[in-house]
């Protein structure tokens, strides 16, 4: 039986890091992965970056480039013939790109000597990990320290059937070899927002049914209304406040019934997706017979160094508390690595970046005005809108703004939200001040080039104190 410092279950993000970190700090270390890729073939990164994270970017990067072609170029001067689209080229680019980071992260396996077990693991008592491959006999191998990142799954509807051909998933999402003329999204979060947009900037007549009252709960009350009507502008017909009876597929779409507090409606798609969050994937685990804990919303119970109840197992990534977004997972990773190897490391979850790939984006860290109000804590808070921003100006992006928010007495910046271009870059700078517990006055008095977008940050950080420059 093969014996190992480290077992980590799970090739996303979250695994695939844990397993390098673990190999540079000298732990023998293997890594086991079942996911299986286009072609049938093995292929590490895990959902994020086989149908998740990576291929959804490519598609809105490229949908993005035909929308500015068809709407935005012409007030550059820049005149365009008839512009046509071929989307198997466009899916193609797409794969081509994750099946040269998969490649990738398999030759990093390679370089730091992670042994690569391909195939599903579930837990044995004794420290085991049993490895099933599709094809041949099952492999146990023996682990110091276990280190579960099994990732998550799409959430589904008990009454919607996902057939992956008229009604998909998010993955499936990622498939569609033509643009649908009518196309249903289930769920105005963050992974239908940003396929809705896809296929809206590709042509498609949109609808996008959120059975939450409020848009974007989580993102701070300003932006989230600035954003919703900018969505709203560019297509996506979005309603709030409805629940879904049912979707039935036939050979001509899909009939959508659903309701709000106004009736009961019928709608007819020709391709929906249902984007309706996702859950921890423990499934195969074997966590019952090893008495490992998982609470009753299905994510497996970690102390804040995400430690389960089990000595020397520790699970990471989307299977336990917290957003599920790669790099939070990325981070746990390495902190558990390190902590394995006796070091003190630590992952601080209150500045975490989130970002939501729209165009403009959306991204934040820190506290909404809604969380500190309900917490009971004076703040204060500075915006600025894009529209003032000569950068901005320059690439016809004026719309969003910057929004500074710090605690009232101590100055201390407690959430930073963005929503213009480029905010999954500029929410950087945030984090940075955040973790060094930065006062709105340190942000205010960093030197920024001009004409830049980051500018905004600077303009509303002095605007917390009332000292905009450009407003």
């Amino acid at each position: 039986m093969k014996e190992f410092d480290v077992v980590v279950i799970g090739g996303g993000p979250a695994g695939y890091v844990a397993a390098i970190r673990s190999a540079q700090l000298g732990l023998s270390t293997a890594i086991v992965d079942e996911y299986i890729g286009k072609g049938g073939k093995p292929a590490l990164g895990g959902t994020c970056l086989n149908a998740g994270c990576i291929p959804s970017k490519a598609l809105l990067d490229s949908s993005e480039h035909y929308h500015r072609i068809q709407h935005k170029y012409a007030s550059h001067g820049i005149k365009t013939a008839k512009v046509t689209l071929d989307i198997p080229a466009m899916i193609k680019r797409k794969d081509e790109i994750v099946t040269s980071l998969t490649k990738g992260v398999a030759g990093l396996m390679k370089k730091n000597k992670v042994t690569w077990l391909q195939g599903h693991g579930h837990l044995e008592l004794g420290m085991k990990v049993v490895v099933t491959p599709q094809k041949g006999k099952p492999e146990t191998v023996q682990a110091k320290n276990i280190i579960i990142a099994t990732g998550s799954v799409p959430r589904t509807l008990p009454n919607v059937e996902v057939d992956q051909d008229r009604i998909v998933d998010s993955t499936g999402a990622l498939e569609f070899q033509e643009v649908p003329k009518k196309l249903g999204v289930i769920g105005a979060g963050v992974i239908g927002l940003e396929l809705g947009s896809v296929w809206n900037r590709l042509g498609a007549e949109v609808v996008v049914l959120e059975a939450m009252d409020d848009f974007l709960a989580m993102t701070d009350a300003q932006i989230a209304k600035e954003a919703l009507k900018e969505f709203r502008k560019q297509g996506l017909d979005i309603h709030m406040g409805t629940r879904v009876n049912s979707a039935e597929a036939d050979k001509k779409g899909v009939l959508l019934k659903y309701e709000d507090a106004k009736g009961q409606y019928e709608q007819r798609v020709d391709k929906l997706i249902i984007a309706v969050g996702r859950k921890p994937h423990t499934e195969g685990l074997n966590a019952t017979e090893v008495d490992l804990y998982i609470d009753e919303s299905g994510y497996i119970h970690v102390d804040e160094f995400c430690t389960t109840n089990i000595p020397n197992i520790y699970a990471i990534g989307d299977v336990v508390r917290g957003p599920m977004l790669a790099h939070k997972g990325s981070e746990e990773g390495m902190m558990v690595a390190e902590r394995i190897a006796g070091q003190q490391s630590e992952v601080n979850h209150d500045t975490i970046p989130w970002v939501i790939y729209t165009w403009p984006e959306i991204a934040w860290v820190g506290k909404t005005e809604s969380d500190l109000k309900q917490a009971g804590r004076e703040f204060k808070s500075g915006t600025f809108p894009m529209r003032a921003s000569g950068r901005a100006l320059a690439m016809d992006e004026t719309t969003g703004l910057v929004k500074v928010i710090a605690d009232a007495k101590t100055d201390e910046i407690l959430g930073v939200h963005i929503f213009g271009a480029a905010a999954s870059e500029m929410i950087a700078e945030a984090v940075v001040a955040m973790e060094y517990q930065a006062s709105a006055e340190d942000l205010a008095s960093i030197v920024h080039a001009h004409p830049t977008m980051s500018e905004a940050v600077h303009e509303a950080a002095l605007n917390v104190s009332g000292r905009a420059l450009h407003i």
